[in-house]
């Protein structure tokens, strides 16, 4: 996620792919043939509150989300930085045997994070993501069911149709923190008319913050390094005062 709400009135189809670890080798061709997908959709209802519905094949997740604008930075200098809640909630998919008596609130999962950001002019921008995951049900006794993490980000203006974008994730919480690791990723953003295009290179392969933030279990230097691509199509539902007039 990052700092921004969409323009509103807009909605965005949001396509979202993660391949295998490339060091899987031609047989699951370079990790092509491990694809994850999550297929969003989500609205803007004015200038501070979003939300969106989606779903993903890891664990056949369903989940739900808002974003809420607190702060906005002003070209002025009386607001030094933007800042956004970010909220959601994972339903897991999952098909469970009659024998363990599961119960159905143990498939959901509850992310809350906080996303800083301020930019430097018009080329670069950088943003500080403290987050709180919750999990009902683990896969151990031992795992933790709370994950705290802190994340930064920054994105580099390279041309006005592309953008450098880098992210990191720390794992605070101690048992997961050896469990896992760190999630890190670098890509670029190609933008068109209505459509946004991103390609980069991860070692997660979740899409949703229950996901990858704690159970990221690729080393990027063993290799385990997956390929991604997004695409963002933007739909504008609202027309603007001006039209109107």
């Amino acid at each position: 996620q990052s700092v921004d709400i969409a323009t509103n009135g807009e909605m965005n189809l949001n396509i979202q792919h993660h391949f295998g670890a490339i060091n899987t080798g031609f047989n699951n061709f370079f990790g092509f043939d491990q694809a994850a997908t999550r297929l969003g959709i989500d609205y803007s209802f004015n200038d501070w509150f979003a939300a969106g519905i989606g779903r993903t094949t890891l664990e056949k997740t369903w989940d739900g989300f808002m974003k809420f604008r607190l702060l906005r930075q002003k070209k002025d200098g009386k607001m030094p930085i933007s800042l956004t809640y970010f909220v959601n909630m994972g339903i897991n998919g999952l098909e469970v045997p009659d024998s363990l008596n599961s119960k159905f609130s143990e498939r959901f999962s509850y992310v809350h994070q906080l996303i800083l950001a301020r930019s430097f002019g018009e080329r670069l921008s950088i943003q500080i993501m403290p987050t709180f995951i919750h999990r009902n049900l683990v896969d151990l006794k031992v795992d933790d069911n709370d994950v705290f993490t802190l994340g930064a980000g920054t994105s580099i203006y390279l041309s006005k149709r592309l953008n450098l974008n880098l992210e990191y994730h720390h794992i605070l919480s101690e048992q997961t923190s050896k469990d896992y690791h760190d999630s890190f990723s670098v890509g670029i953003d190609i933008k068109t008319s209505g459509h946004v295009f991103q390609f980069f290179l991860s070692n997660s392969q979740g899409m949703l913050e229950q996901h990858f933030l704690p159970k990221t279990d690729g080393e990027w230097f063993n290799g385990d390094i997956r390929i991604g691509f997004n695409i963002v199509r933007a739909f504008t539902l609202k027309q603007k005062k001006y039209f109107q007039e």
